[in-house]
């Protein structure tokens, strides 16, 4: 009898044994992301592509607005089907700006995605290296998931996930 209740709370002690030697870790990949080289010139080519589009975009409204001013001005003396004319144009122009503004749009997404994608890759390799050095058995993303507490028993792995990717 005194054996099976040893059993019992070895099987108990064992595994809460086991748990008190598990190492959690948290890390902040905003934190990082930002001050990585390959993010601040992705920024930089996706603000140039930015400007890029909204000059075009100003361009094409500078354009429609002159167009309409004229034909604001010149409505009452022209011919009822050259003024229906121009109203088709203007309406064709300012659909084409709408559907230019929609594909840059999709176009901007993508450039985002393309650029940020191996940047992540990257972060979760050097994720991967740390967590594995360190012997943790999680690593959270206090930026990418919401963490309800952290506890000082946590290990913050941010510096190390730096010096990982040559990041002071």
């Amino acid at each position: 009898m005194l054996k099976k209740i040893a059993l019992i709370a070895a099987m108990f002690a064992l595994p809460l044994a086991v748990m008190a030697q598990t190492k959690f870790a948290h890390m902040n990949s905003q934190e990082v992301i930002t001050v990585m080289p390959e993010f601040t010139k992705a920024q930089a080519d996706l603000d140039a592509m930015a400007k890029q589009y909204q000059d075009e975009m100003q361009r094409t409204e500078e354009e429609f607005n002159k167009k309409y001013q004229e034909f604001l001005a010149q409505a009452d003396s022209l011919p009822q089907n050259i003024a229906e004319r121009r109203q088709k144009e203007l309406q064709d122009m300012a659909q084409r700006q709408q559907q230019f503004q929609q594909e840059a749009q999709q176009s901007m997404q993508k450039a985002q995605q393309d650029a940020m994608t191996p940047i992540m890759q990257k972060l979760d390799a050097a994720v991967q290296a740390v967590g594995q050095a360190e012997g943790v058995v999680y690593i959270f993303d206090v930026a990418r998931t919401p963490v309800a507490y952290i506890g000082k028993e946590s290990i913050d792995v941010t510096a190390k996930v730096k010096a990982q990717l040559g990041i002071k």
